[in-house]
């Protein structure tokens, strides 16, 4: 093991390497239970994405470790998730088997980009202004997802939008569960989006028995007492495979394939916006980066992310991206991918506590989708504000994910309205060409579907 891994090379042993794995999955396991729920809502069978989630994470995790040898773990991206369940089947109306065609495309195209360079051209030609308004953009909308979920906000004939009553059980208990996940992450406690899920959802198994929270399947109140602790996982076949069938979808309507490639580039651009800085950021905490700022290996840590959303949309699970939850294991020591072994192995168990994470409601999951959608803003601090040819395409990208109700176009608005602010103060040789291309096809999608 310590020559497969070079633990001595990089000064780490077994026992440090096992602590640290668990340290990533004691973080980052919400994902089981948050991506179970927010694809169900998007008719997917709950159970298949379970296990597709977490066979998934196993894989990709897997890859990162044999391919890298980095401490690095993966799971369905939160954000992608919401793309695909909020924004392309609930809001643009399409299928989840389309959504899953697009996730499937995205991940073989991101292998051929990882496998012949072209990835770094890419990234390097999107303007770090939209790079930094897309995660921040997606943070809001997945805080309003959270909001809603839990009943805090509602619909209003007169409004849109209100706030609901915290005199119910659901909303209250999410509130006191967002509480609780704030404060514990003060407090630098680790684990603490999934132990803030387990302590809300534990609230709400005590609102039942005492006859606060009321069953009614009718409204989505289902029962908060598992049946059972360990089973065997559910079957995967409600979602395995299901992908090929969305690409029937595309030649359907007119606007097809604008919007599959709309979709299609969102999956990509935000899946090499969220592995590229994952990847720089952990890394850097673990002094991992060299003289250049590169990371060693790099290339073979994004196939091993390309791989994971591949197989996961074969699965029937959104994209799987590298999460930054992995610093923490970085900080317990982990340097090698025999810390993300360890990870993977106990996604793999959790497919025997299936009863569990399928039990946790909606209201519990939704303090993780606060938040995280309030971590997600951070990085726009590193913008300046005061240049209004940034601050343009950053506010109309920002706020048109969460208004619109649509990831994808909030990602259109603002590379258009960054081609539109360079061609108004007459720096034409500041828009890349790719960036030229992208905006034609984003505009062609928004002028079909309007």
């Amino acid at each position: 093991m310590d020559k497969f891994f070079k633990l001595k090379e990089k000064g780490t042993n077994v026992k440090t390497e096992i602590i640290a794995g668990i340290t990533t999955f004691a973080t980052m396991a919400y994902i089981l239970a948050v991506n179970a729920n927010i694809l169900g809502a998007a008719g997917l069978d709950e159970g298949a994405v379970f296990v597709a989630t977490a066979l998934a994470s196993v894989i990709g995790t897997v890859a990162m470790a044999l391919l890298a040898n980095l401490p690095f773990a993966m799971a369905p991206g939160m954000g992608l998730n919401a793309f695909f369940a909020f924004s392309v089947v609930i809001g643009m109306g399409f299928s989840p088997q389309f959504a899953l065609a697009a996730v499937l495309t995205e991940g073989l195209i991101f292998i051929i980009l990882s496998v012949t360079g072209i990835r770094k051209a890419i990234f390097n030609a999107i303007p770090l202004t939209l790079k930094y308004a897309v995660g921040a953009g997606i943070g809001l909308f997945i805080i309003f997802i959270g909001l809603q979920n839990a009943g805090i906000v509602i619909g209003s004939p007169a409004t849109l939008v209100e706030m609901g009553s915290i005199k119910s059980a659901a909303p209250a208990l999410a509130l006191i569960g967002v509480v609780i996940t704030l404060v514990l992450m003060l407090r630098k406690v680790k684990g603490a989006l999934l132990i803030g899920i387990f302590a809300t959802w534990l609230l709400g198994i005590i609102a039942q028995l005492a006859g606060w929270y009321v069953i009614d399947p009718a409204i989505g109140a289902y029962d908060l007492i598992p049946a059972k602790i360990v089973d065997l996982p559910p079957s995967l076949m409600p979602t395995l495979g299901k992908c090929f069938e969305g690409f029937k979808e595309i030649f359907t309507s007119a606007d097809g394939i604008f919007s599959f490639l709309a979709v299609m580039l969102t999956f990509l651009f935000v899946d090499i916006f969220d592995t590229v800085g994952t990847l720089a950021g952990v890394a850097s905490k673990a002094k991992m980066l060299n003289e250049q700022g590169e990371l060693d290996k790099s290339s073979q840590a994004l196939l091993a992310d390309a791989i994971g959303t591949t197989v996961g949309a074969v699965l029937g699970t959104s994209t799987t991206t590298t999460y930054i939850e992995s610093a923490a294991g970085v900080q317990e020591g982990g340097r090698t991918g025999l810390t993300a072994i360890v990870t993977a192995f106990f996604f793999l168990i959790s497919l025997l506590f299936a009863p569990i994470f399928l039990t946790i409601p909606g209201f519990a999951t939704a303090t993780a989708l606060v938040v995280v959608g309030i971590l997600m803003i951070e990085p726009i601090g590193k913008l300046k504000f005061e240049d209004l040819e940034d601050l343009i395409p950053l506010g109309i990208t920002i706020i048109s994910m969460p208004v619109f109700y649509s990831i994808s176009t909030g990602l259109s608005l603002g590379f258009i309205s960054y081609v539109v602010v360079k061609i108004a103060v007459g720096k034409f040789k500041e828009i890349n060409w790719l960036m030229w291309i992208l905006t034609a096809i984003f505009l062609a999608q928004l002028i079909l579907n309007s």
